[in-house]
């Protein structure tokens, strides 16, 4: 057995840092770009970034609640399953339980999941490569419960609660021969998508199969360990609706103003559930 502390090698990271929270450690959010997790550390009290030539910043900091504080901390997983993978890997080698993903989607169901919408992602289609390189594909890729709650009530303390729509989303390997139909078997991919929206996905996106998947892996090897529930792995994924493919995106402006509430979403939500778990410092 190899008891060499872990050596990250695409963030600069020591376990100390992930810590906090009386023992849970500190409540990760997950952007896809450092331009969100930058933006995100704005709303941090005590704010520290630990950089990295990769562009996989640390940035930590806390938030307050009723007084109470929580320590917080965001980094970009980058774009698709194989970077989440990676940085995920090492978070929770580092010592991270308690990761959320704050990204963006196109929607499947323009109907009811329109423009400026949420999705409080219950679980992902395995539509990609990276994580059947763990496990098979007919094993599912699930959000963890207790998150999904906070996130609801996160959205009913903010007036969102109209606006967000929990259920399944779809996890893709390629951006633009699945969901645009570029190469030679764009029948074949468009057929695809068609598919899962007449199944009642809600969006399309790129990266929560891994989290799922790779946070479920680690919460059984926790468990095996022993560890009680407040110590294993909780995982969420709240996305923002930018796009109709393959023709409707939002402008800049209103793509700012979207992501900007979902920040609001996505920090009320571990508020919510720092309280349900009673994890305050």
């Amino acid at each position: 057995m190899n008891n060499k502390p872990f050596k990250p090698h695409h963030m600069n990271v020591q376990p100390e840092d992930l810590a906090g929270n009386n023992g849970i450690g500190r409540y990760i959010l997950l952007p896809g770009s450092d331009g969100r997790a930058m933006a995100i550390s704005r709303q941090f009290d005590n704010l520290e970034v630990k950089s990295h030539p990769r562009g996989h910043h640390l940035y930590l900091g806390t938030i307050s609640d009723a007084g109470k504080t929580i320590d917080v901390a965001a980094i970009a997983s980058g774009m698709g399953c194989p970077s989440m993978e990676i940085i995920l890997h090492e978070l929770f080698h580092l010592g991270g339980k308690r990761f959320l993903r704050i990204g963006t989607a196109g929607s499947l169901q323009p109907r009811h999941v329109k423009m400026g919408d949420y999705v409080n992602v219950l679980a992902s289609v395995r539509d990609e490569c990276t994580t059947t390189d763990y496990l098979p594909v007919e094993i599912p890729a699930v959000a963890s419960l207790p998150f999904v709650q906070s996130i609801l009530q996160a959205s009913e303390k903010l007036g969102l609660r109209k606006q967000l729509h929990t259920g399944t989303v779809h996890c893709k390997s390629s951006f633009y021969a699945r969901e645009f139909g570029a190469g030679p078997i764009a029948d074949k991919n468009n057929a695809y998508i068609d598919l899962l929206a007449n199944a009642g996905v809600l969006a399309t996106e790129m990266e929560t199969a891994a989290l799922f998947i790779q946070s479920q892996l680690y919460n059984h090897q926790l468990i095996q360990q022993g560890q009680d529930s407040l110590h294993r792995v909780l995982c969420a994924a709240l996305l923002a609706i930018v796009a109709i493919p393959p023709t409707e995106f939002a402008t800049p402006e209103q793509a700012a103003d979207i992501v900007n509430r979902e920040i609001d979403l996505a920090l009320e939500s571990i508020k919510q559930l720092a309280s349900n778990e009673k994890s305050f410092a």
